[in-house]
């Protein structure tokens, strides 16, 4: 007898092939029968009208707290993720031991958000171990951040790392690879990151091929220096012979809007080559990050205690004021071509600040009688540096053309969901896909759409047997209504679970059921070079 069988429905089964109807059967967390099921079971699930679709997969998240916070993980379960990957963009909690830990702590929270308890690891197979006792409702898989590797090794320096140091991150890097990490992710526009030099790049990316770990990178920039960003990590990728995912591609400041064209023909220059290059994208035209990240790169060296330090200096804020006004070449001045008036905030520590959330700089700069980077640096004096941003800076052309692109797959890029108003992104990236890019747009069909956050996020990150509809294969299945799938997550009330998805299935357990959570909780840790270790 079948555990489940899942029948009547419209069957994507992640190839991008045509659907087809039938039903799936599933027995002991496997996919056990495809189409015509004629076997009993001890659950029967009717997707009349419905599609069944393998679960979803994040390929690019940052939820590595938020998994300890909320381990239901009821936000992605809603939208269908079976499975996300962590540690993205050079920042990740573990490793964290050391005289610089507390900078690594205080530096990654408006990204990562706060964790209700200590952090009780040191190294990353601690992490992990602590990840098991939390038992997530969902699959996961990590990266080790290089942003992290350079925080415990050099803190905020701002300088190429040494022979010494370079050792030292590499033992650590391989330390985590060894743990079951997946590769390396690196985070160039952000400090210590911006800090380091391709040369330096290219020696720790030497120890993945070992472990056939995937670099991923959020390059260094991604207005005005787009194009010599991607060279910059194509150079990398080539002299070491690894794979390259590049992350969130997009083309940000008005004046470089369409630039996106030309990053996408590098990147199939690059794949014609014989280079394995592949991007992401999420479906919207505003980023979201932290507010630190809007200031010139010189004001973060030293950490952020040091940066609110240099707050104190009039000369220092003149200087400060006065650079980003006018547009840079050395790094990405984004407000300067795209406006205070899109820069929003979307989450503060404090009450004080409480009732900026959801307001630009251009209005809190009229409200408070103070130039915007005034009110930029006095609120990050006020929140101890722990503001995170929602950043309109994209065009919807070029995101539409990434999203269609083939050799893109779509993620979150999410952030933490402690406070205030975060991302929409965060509630119903998955779900806006089909809604907006299926049926309203219409540029890419239910099968396309299946398979750019199915398949295709599985192949890239090495996650087993996940992603297709075929016998053998992990259950990780969603069913879904493809008429009525829809985020209502907005920027404003970003805090709403979308329409149209009733079943969620985690390797067999039915852990959602007619939108509700049954309470299973049989995630399991994805490493790319081990057997994956259960929840």
């Amino acid at each position: 007898m079948l555990d489940f069988i899942i029948k009547n429905g419209k069957i994507i089964d992640g190839s991008g092939n045509p659907w087809f109807y039938g039903g799936v059967g599933i027995k002991a967390g496997k996919i056990v029968k495809v189409g015509y099921v004629d076997q009993e079971a001890h659950d029967v699930v009717d997707a009349k009208k419905q599609v069944i679709s393998p679960g979803f997969i994040d390929g690019h998240c940052h939820s590595d707290l938020m998994l300890l916070n909320h381990p239901n993980s009821e936000i992605k379960l809603q939208q269908g993720v079976t499975t996300e990957v962590i540690g993205n963009c050079g920042l990740a909690p573990a490793p964290f031991f050391g005289k610089n830990a507390s900078l690594l702590q205080k530096y990654v929270q408006p990204i990562l958000g706060p964790l209700h308890n200590e952090w009780s690891w040191n190294s990353m197979e601690e992490y992990i171990n602590t990840l098991t006792q939390a038992r997530p409702s969902e699959n996961i898989s990590t990266y080790v951040a290089h942003g992290t590797l350079r925080i415990l090794v050099m803190g905020f320096e701002k300088r190429g790392a040494n022979a010494d140091e370079i050792q030292r991150m590499k033992d650590l890097l391989e330390e985590g690879l060894r743990a079951g990490a997946i590769g390396l992710s690196i985070g160039l526009l952000y400090a210590p990151g911006s800090y380091a030099s391709k040369e330096e790049i290219a020696e720790l990316c030497s120890v993945l091929p070992k472990y056939n770990g995937l670099f991923s990178t959020h390059i260094r920039g991604e207005g005005n220096s787009l194009i010599a960003s991607i060279k910059e990590v194509l150079w990398i990728a080539k002299i070491t012979g690894v794979p390259l995912h590049i992350s969130h591609l997009k083309a940000a400041g008005k004046r470089n809007w369409g630039l996106v064209h030309q990053a996408m023909e590098l990147i199939a220059d690059a794949r014609e080559k014989g280079m394995d290059v592949t991007c992401d994208v999420y479906p919207y035209s505003a980023s979201s990050t932290m507010l630190t990240t809007v200031l010139p790169p010189w004001v973060i060296e030293g950490g952020i205690q040091r940066t609110i330090e240099r707050f104190k200096d009039r000369e220092l804020r003149r200087n400060i004021r006065e650079e980003l006004e006018m547009e840079q070449e050395e790094w990405d001045n984004l407000v300067c071509s795209t406006g205070w008036e899109n820069v929003f905030i979307s989450s503060v520590q404090t009450d004080h600040n409480r009732d900026l959330e959801g307001k630009n700089f251009a209005e809190i700069s009229v409200m408070k009688s103070k130039h915007p980077v005034d009110c930029v640096m006095d609120l990050l004096v006020e929140e101890d540096g722990n503001v995170s941003i929602v950043y309109f800076l994209m065009s919807d052309d070029d995101v539409r053309h990434v999203v269609q692109w083939e050799n893109s797959l779509i993620a979150s890029d999410s952030l933490h969901c402690e406070t205030g108003k975060p991302h929409p992104r965060l509630y119903g990236t998955f779900p806006r896909v089909f809604a907006k890019y299926v049926r309203e747009d219409r540029v890419l069909s239910l099968e396309q759409a299946v398979r750019k956050i199915t398949s295709f996020p599985v192949q890239r990150f090495k996650l087993g047997k996940r992603g297709l509809i075929v016998p053998g294969y992990e259950a990780d299945l969603v069913v879904f209504n493809p008429d009525s799938i829809k985020d209502e997550a907005s920027y404003q009330n970003p805090k709403q679970y979308p329409n149209g998805i009733s079943h969620v299935w985690v390797n067999g357990r039915l852990t959602m059921k007619d939108k509700v959570h049954t309470n299973e909780r049989q995630g399991v840790f994805i490493s790319s070079c081990q057997p994956c270790r259960h929840f």
